[in-house]
């Protein structure tokens, strides 16, 4: 009995010290390789940005005399046309100083005539010399005053009507009413500005965003980017514009500079509305339907440590280039990149559509032996030891 048991034991041996030698006498782990294939994608890089919606066109209605609001004539939204009536301011005062102007034209058109004629008969006079140049200059003088007179008091009476005339508030374009800042009753002044009495944006279906760009990112904007843009009042839906204007003046705000990109979009269906802050992406750079690689898989390249016996690698000369396994060897392949939105990398020439290439490995391994120099992350805390600390 007992020798069967040594006959036992000894089959073990044999078959473990088998497996230990045809294993290399040590322990190894195993290898990962992540793949991708060759294939067509659309690349884009982008800015982010945050804007508001404004109307392309938009104009402050004021007036420049000072009065009562008698009459209102629109309200918010009001689709008004250019000429229409929109406000009156009450007009009594304005009326009553026409027709003082009126009234001093006409005595100074009086006075014109009586020194016209008093001019003419002291010339006669003079020319028979019956009477002394003095007296004929002071004739001529009078005349000469009565006619800058009615000229000065024609000038008071045009600028009377034409302030009456601004009594009478017009609307100057085709559009909507955005805002109205009085009431009929209201008095407004118009002694040191102009007050603001509406706003009108002339056609809501066609809007525009102004972005602020960081300086950072304002060198890869230009004219006609494409641009989408969402806004919190439609989180659902994706607006297109196109970038339309880059602004050269700087903005400074907490050390932070900003320039504003104005980016176009239509707004047939009307939703959007003046004010909304709209979430942009500028599409800087775009190419449609180019053959494409990971970013990662220009990054990998394979070493000794991570090669199994069977393995082995076959390099070549080339800045850029991407790795192929087949029949355990990693064969290296140069290629020409174009633009790369971090993710994806164009590649113009060295590849096909179709073909498998490595991207990156992963070492299998006992976590128990994980440390530094090994796949384990050296900032993770590590296992209490198993050695226990020796009593004096």
């Amino acid at each position: 009995m007992k020798k069967k048991i040594y006959i036992t034991i000894a089959v073990i041996a044999v078959a473990g010290i088998a497996a230990w030698l045809l294993a290399g006498g040590k322990k190894e782990g195993g290898v990962t390789y992540g793949t991708a294939v060759v294939e067509k994608n659309d690349i884009a890089t982008s800015v982010t940005a945050t804007g508001t919606l404004e109307p392309v066109t938009s104009v402050t209605v004021g007036t420049q005399v000072s009065g009562i609001v008698a009459h209102l004539y629109v309200d918010y939204n009001s689709i008004v046309k250019k000429g229409q009536v929109i406000a009156e301011l009450d007009k009594t005062n304005l009326s009553s100083e026409l027709a003082s102007a009126k009234a001093q034209l006409a005595s100074a058109q009086s006075t014109l005539g009586y020194e016209k004629s008093n001019y003419e008969r002291y010339k006669t006079l003079y020319n028979k010399g019956l009477i002394s140049a003095n007296d004929y200059e002071n004739a001529r003088l009078s005349y000469e005053k009565a006619v800058q007179s009615v000229r000065t008091a024609n000038e008071s009476v045009k600028k009377a009507e034409t302030n009456l005339g601004y009594a009478t508030i017009t609307s100057p374009i085709d559009g909507v009413v955005l805002s109205k800042s009085v009431e009929e009753g209201q008095t407004v002044a118009a002694s040191f500005n102009t007050p603001e009495l509406f706003t009108i944006a002339q056609d809501l279906t066609k809007m525009q965003v102004i972005a602020d760009i960081d300086e950072a990112d304002i060198g890869d904007v230009h004219e006609g980017a494409r641009v989408e843009f969402t806004v919190d009042a439609f989180p659902d839906d994706t607006f297109a514009g196109r970038v339309t204007q880059v602004r050269q003046e700087a903005t400074t705000e907490s050390n932070v500079v900003t320039y504003e990109v104005v980016i176009s979009a239509e707004n047939t269906d009307l939703k959007l509305k003046p004010g909304l802050t709209a979430n942009v992406t500028i599409y800087t750079k775009e190419a449609k339907d180019v053959l494409s690689v990971p970013t990662k898989a220009l990054q990998f390249t394979p070493n000794e440590k991570m090669l199994t016996k069977e393995q082995s690698i076959q390099d070549c000369e080339g800045k850029n280039k991407v790795w192929t396994l087949e029949n355990n060897v990693f064969k290296a392949l140069p290629v020409t990149t174009g633009m790369s939105n971090g993710i994806l990398t164009e590649i113009k020439s060295g590849l096909q559509s179709g073909q498998k290439i490595v991207t990156d490995f992963t070492m299998d391994s006992d976590p128990a032996e994980d440390g530094p120099g090994k796949n384990g992350n050296p900032f993770m805390p590590k296992p209490p030891s198993k050695k226990k600390d020796k009593k004096n």
